[in-house]
């Protein structure tokens, strides 16, 4: 069964119009979770959380779509 990985995290933005962070060291990582559902949940709570600053904003990033298991790894994979 394949998993299917989720990253939530978020950050203060420049403009709240654009998806850019205003110090990308200070990214929130929220956490990895098992499946979108439980990212869901991680996502709402921090939406929740920081409701009152509009420059704020979290994201949820489908790490599984990121590899492809088709595809043979590449040699620093390998090395791993």
């Amino acid at each position: 069964m394949t998993q299917r990985l989720h990253l939530v995290f978020g950050g203060e933005l420049v403009d709240p119009t654009r998806n850019t962070f205003k110090n990308v060291e200070d990214i929130h990582i929220v956490g990895i979770f098992p499946d979108y559902a439980a990212a869901f949940d991680a996502w709402k709570s921090e939406a929740h959380r920081t409701v009152d600053n509009a420059h704020m904003r979290y994201f949820i990033a489908h790490l599984h779509r990121l590899r492809d298991e088709e595809t043979a790894a590449s040699a620093t994979e390998e090395l791993g």
